[in-house]
């Protein structure tokens, strides 16, 4: 993998990659949100409300991996500098903070039918909402200083600190009481219907795909950005 370090390299993976990542995210997020939202059975409990799950949960597993991927991208930057891992820092932070702010918000809207109110200050969600503020302090961090490396080695600084979060939102629901239910997919199976699971890693699958396409676009277009910029450069150190 070290040789795909090379951004002339990296480009020539990512340019039929981000084609093939956003068409087939498209198709399965679509199959998978319609097949939720038209053919799967309402919740015993919860009714038709239930259906925004199929947005909900998926977008709650991408944005815990995300930022995973975020702090590992961190660690390669601190430790073996790459560039090409700073490009995928700046790249995967904003994409990362989207996805976790769709998730808040769809939370909020199956928690308003579900508890009867918008938001609790329960251990799931308020380590959720530190997520979506890690994501943006990482944005902020990339992008506060002029020389690119410098604020890229402080946000993965925050991105690797911001790992202890993971197991908090992962374990919230043991450790504290919650509003929230104990998690229905395990290593050791599903309690859910295949007929609401299946539908459910399908959108996951597709949205996953649309995350990955997402980052890659912007990790070209970081990359056409600093070359840009070095051509400038160039060109005014030879008019000098």
């Amino acid at each position: 993998m070290h040789r795909f370090a090379n951004p002339a390299r990296f480009l020539q993976l990512a340019r039929p990659l981000t084609a093939a990542t956003l068409l087939l995210g498209l198709a399965l997020t679509a199959a998978g949100l319609w097949w939720g939202a038209f053919h799967a059975p309402p919740d015993y409990l919860q009714g038709e409300s239930v259906r925004i799950m199929y947005l909900h949960v998926p977008t709650a597993w991408i944005s815990m991996g995300s930022y995973l991927g975020l702090g590992i991208t961190g660690i390669v930057i601190l430790v073996w500098k790459h560039p090409l891992a700073e490009v995928a820092l700046e790249a995967l932070a904003p994409v990362g903070a989207v996805f976790a702010g769709v998730c808040l918000l769809t939370g909020s809207i199956w928690g308003r039918p579900t508890w009867g109110t918008w938001w609790v200050w329960d251990g799931r969600l308020t380590s959720m909402l530190v997520l979506f503020f890690l994501f943006l302090g990482v944005v902020a961090l990339a992008g506060a200083f002029d020389e690119r490396s410098r604020g890229a080695r402080a946000a993965a600084v925050l991105a690797i600190v911001g790992l202890i979060n993971l197991p908090i939102i992962k374990f919230s629901v043991e450790w504290w009481n919650t509003l929230h239910q104990s998690a229905s997919i395990t290593l050791r199976g599903s309690s859910i219907h295949p007929d609401m699971l299946h539908p459910l890693l399908t959108s996951a699958v597709g949205l996953g795909l649309l995350m990955a396409a997402a980052v890659l676009m912007r990790m070209r277009a970081i990359i056409a950005e600093q070359r840009i910029a070095a051509r400038r450069a160039r060109l005014a150190g030879d008019a000098a």
